[in-house]
């Protein structure tokens, strides 16, 4: 497996499992307890790194189904608001954007990390991730976030992300097989399909990102809002961390700080 770093932290290989916290700057997330507004970004972020998160991954927009669309010029105001508040933060930030426009805002502050749910689908976008030289995190993405259907489906589309990256000479890559309902068509077994088969995805030979917070599939089964499905949560990543996940994208940080903690020992990763 290819290593690098994000920052000055270590990613894949022996290098331990990775937390990754969110902070949304978006009142329209699935999930209120994730939006953090303008203000109290800073203080949001330092408790994340007291509870033992290793990367702040920083988002504006909500890819929810059924949210509300915002322009991508009101998604730049909040990056620049959010980003002006993390200067001189010592440690990495990545920030999930899909928009060229949103990424060339963020590229003017100190961010360490490119997150694409859109899988560098968008030339323009690809071209400005691979000339600024920072690690990428793609998510399986054909022509919209999330339209691979189940793990057969996902594991095709990853190999054209891989291959979009490759074309761009984007080298320090993590992949994100996207679990969640991104598209009408998907379901909730398809997700289940990802996780239950997530160690196939070793065969990229790339760091892999375990990014299920508080979703929807979890819900379903459970019969929960997003405020009840931390401890299914926390279930369902223990078993993407045995199953080779190298990276975790949490809104709980403390709970999934100890997880890992429980999961390396048992392992002794």
């Amino acid at each position: 497996m290819r290593t690098f770093s994000i920052g000055k932290t270590g990613i894949g290989g022996k290098n331990p499992v990775r937390l990754m916290g969110v902070i949304n700057t978006s009142p329209e997330s699935f999930f209120s307890g994730s939006f953090v507004p303008p203000g109290r970004v800073l203080a949001a972020a330092e408790r994340m790194i007291e509870g033992g998160a290793d990367i702040i991954d920083i988002g504006a927009r909500s890819t929810a189904p059924g949210s509300r669309e915002i322009p991508v010029s009101e998604e730049c105001e909040r990056l620049k608001q959010c980003l002006s508040e993390l200067e001189g933060l010592e440690i990495p930030i990545s920030v999930d954007t899909m928009h060229a426009e949103a990424l060339q805002v963020a590229l003017r502050y100190d961010i360490n990390a490119i997150n694409d749910i859109h899988g560098l689908a968008d030339e323009g976008y690809a071209m400005i991730a691979a000339e600024s030289g920072l690690p990428v995190i793609a998510m399986a993405a054909l022509n919209a976030p999330g339209d691979a259907r189940g793990t057969d489906e996902t594991m095709r589309t990853l190999a054209v992300v891989i291959e979009r990256c490759r074309q761009h000479g984007i080298c320090d890559l993590i992949l994100d097989p996207g679990v969640g309902r991104w598209v009408p068509e998907r379901t909730f077994e398809d997700d289940w399909d990802i996780c239950r088969r997530f160690s196939e995805f070793a065969t990229f030979g790339k760091p892999l990102l375990g990014a299920i917070s508080r979703k929807s599939f979890i819900g379903d089964l459970l019969g929960k809002p997003a405020e009840e499905r931390l401890s299914g949560t926390l279930a369902a990543t223990a078993l993407l961390i045995d199953s080779g996940a190298d990276m975790i994208r949490t809104h709980d940080i403390r709970e999934t700080a100890d997880l890992i903690k429980v999961c390396g020992e048992m392992r002794r990763r």
